[in-house]
C-alpha cells in the first residue's frame, strides 16, 4: 500500500506514524508520506499521486472541500459532510469521510453515560464540524452548534437538525475551530460549565485549553479513530478488487 496525507501544513501530522503502525500490525508492506499541498492545488496533486501508483491518501485542512469536488464517486459519509478526508485510487477516485466516526468514537470514550442520553456541543462550521454533526445525527445524538458566521450556523442547524449552542446544557463539547481562534466571552464562559471539552486539534496546535484556562482534551484519540476507519476503508477496497 502506498499512502500519504495531503494538506497545508502537514509537517505536524501524526498520520504517518499511525498508519505505519497499522501497516505493521496488519503485516502489509507499504509506506505513508506527508505531502504539503497548498490550497487550490488538490486536483493536480491527486492526478500526480494516481499516476505514481498511490493506493490512497488522507486529506487535511484546507483541502477537504477541494477533494470532495475532485472525487468521481462519493460514499454517503462524504456526501453528508460535503467534504472528503480519505481517498482511494481505483478505476475511479473514491472519496469518503471518517472525521465524523472518529469524533463520535473519541467522544463516547470520554463520557460515562451513553451520548444518546445527553447532548454534544459542536463549535465551528467547517468540514470537520459538518462531519461530526452528520455522524451525531446518524447515531441519534442531540447536537448544538456555535459558529462565528451566523448565516452558516443557521444553514447547518437546518441541515443537521442541531439546536442553538445555548439551548440547554451539554455533557461534552467538541471544538473544530482552528488553532488560536478567539471565542467571545459568553461562549467561553458557557464552555467553563461543560464537564468535558475536546479540541479536534492535537499537540502544539491544541490551544483551546490555554485560552479557557481549564482542562481540555486534545484530538489525538479522534485522529487515531478516524485514521483507523480510513485504513479499514482502504483494506476493504483492495479486497473487493
Amino acid at each position: 500500500m502506498k499512502l500519504a496525507v495531503i494538506g497545508d501544513p502537514v509537517a505536524h501530522s501524526r498520520s504517518p506514524a499511525l498508519h505505519e503502525r497499522f501497516l505493521r500490525e496488519a503485516a502489509i508492506e507499504g509506506s505513508y508520506a506527508a505531502i504539503r499541498v497548498p490550497a487550490g492545488e488538490t486536483a493536480a496533486a491527486l492526478g500526480r499521486m494516481r499516476a505514481e501508483g498511490f493506493t490512497g491518501c488522507n486529506v487535511t485542512s484546507p483541502l477537504k472541500e477541494e477533494a470532495f469536488a475532485c472525487c468521481e464517486d462519493l460514499l454517503p459519509e462524504a456526501e453528508r459532510a460535503e467534504a472528503v478526508n480519505t481517498i482511494y485510487f481505483g478505476k475511479r477516485i473514491i472519496g469518503t469521510n471518517t472525521d465524523g466516526v472518529g469524533a463520535v468514537t473519541a467522544l463516547r470514550a470520554l463520557v460515562a453515560t451513553p451520548l444518546e442520553k445527553g447532548s454534544v456541543a459542536v463549535l465551528g462550521t467547517g468540514p470537520t464540524a459538518r462531519a461530526a454533526l452528520a455522524q451525531l445525527g446518524a447515531e441519534g445524538i442531540r447536537a448544538t452548534l456555535w459558529g462565528r458566521d451566523a448565516q452558516k450556523v443557521a444553514a447547518l442547524r437546518a441541515r443537521y437538525g442541531a439546536a442553538a449552542w445555548n439551548e440547554g446544557e451539554a455533557e461534552v463539547a467538541l471544538s473544530t475551530l482552528p488553532p488560536g481562534a478567539v471565542l467571545p466571552e459568553d461562549v467561553a464562559a458557557w464552555l467553563q460549565r461543560v464537564p468535558i471539552v475536546m479540541d479536534a486539534n492535537y499537540g502544539e496546535r491544541s490551544t483551546l485549553g490555554t485560552q479557557l484556562g481549564r482542562s481540555v482534551i486534545d484530538g489525538a484519540a479522534m485522529l487515531e479513530a478516524q485514521a483507523k476507519a480510513a485504513f479499514v476503508f482502504w483494506q476493504e477496497r483492495i479486497a473487493a478488487k
